[in-house]
């Protein structure tokens, strides 16, 4: 493979997957991690990434003020749109983190009277600005690479929370799989996210469907909602149609 081809792959598994570990590198492109590692300092000095122990970060998934390296930005404002309208007043709603709930959360009514608490400082942020909201960032260590809030602390204050509904991003979706992760903390954060509330909405660009990652966080039936930017009837949604899910 040539080295513009790796750096094709890398690219596009950062724009999925928010980041990247070497060692999966290693062997997705069966090249040395010493070859690895020069790629990623490569686009580091491109300016694409950051590099980080292990592997790589997006640079989108770092901030909620440049829009322009948002990637697939239109599909998550296609998508938020849609998740808006499952969004009524008086609700409690909880939210992970990532690019696709920060557009969500942009497009949100300026009058909505609801309450949300986020394990997102970003998230929290975007929130904030709305006079009728209520904000409640759940503290816990701080993962810089995911730019959330974890471990057991978090944990332990999301059990005490009854939310009605429960929006997530996701690193893969798989009709079979159900929801995947790559990261340990993340998949038994996320479990813990959808134990508290009534109805779990997954918020997911057509790129990541049909993918399976190394942790599973729950089969396809604990999902309430399956938002992409594509139409219902589209033929990739097929197989998620007849797990009866709900999709928009």
């Amino acid at each position: 493979m040539l080295k513009k081809e790796r750096h094709d792959f890398i690219m596009r598994q950062i724009n999925l997957h928010n980041r990247v570990l070497t060692s999966d590198l290693v062997q997705q492109l069966n090249v040395s991690e010493d070859t690895i590692r020069r790629d990623l300092q490569e686009l580091v000095d491109e300016n694409l990434l950051y590099k980080v122990h292990g592997g790589a970060l997006s640079k989108s998934y770092h901030s909620s003020f440049d829009d322009s390296t948002v990637y697939a930005r239109d599909s998550k404002i296609a998508i938020g749109k849609k998740a808006v309208r499952l969004i009524k007043d008086g609700m409690v709603i909880l939210t992970g983190g990532g690019t696709t709930i920060l557009e969500f959360v942009k497009l949100l009514p300026q009058g909505l009277s609801a309450t949300f608490f986020t394990i997102s400082p970003l998230v929290a942020v975007e929130l904030a600005k709305y006079n009728n909201i209520e904000v409640i960032l759940i503290g816990g260590l701080f993962s810089k690479n995911s730019q959330i809030t974890y471990g057991g602390q978090v944990i332990t204050q999301l059990s005490e929370i009854k939310a009605d509904l429960c929006l997530m991003g996701t690193s893969a979706i798989h009709p079979e799989e159900g929801l995947t992760d790559t990261y340990w903390e993340i998949n038994q954060l996320k479990k813990a996210m959808l134990a508290c509330a009534k109805k779990t909405v997954v918020l997911c660009i057509s790129e990541k469907l049909n993918i399976a990652l190394r942790l599973r966080v729950c089969p396809i039936e604990s999902i309430s909602y399956l938002i992409t930017e594509l139409d219902i009837d589209h033929e990739s949604l097929s197989t998620y149609r007849q797990k009866e899910l709900n999709i928009l």
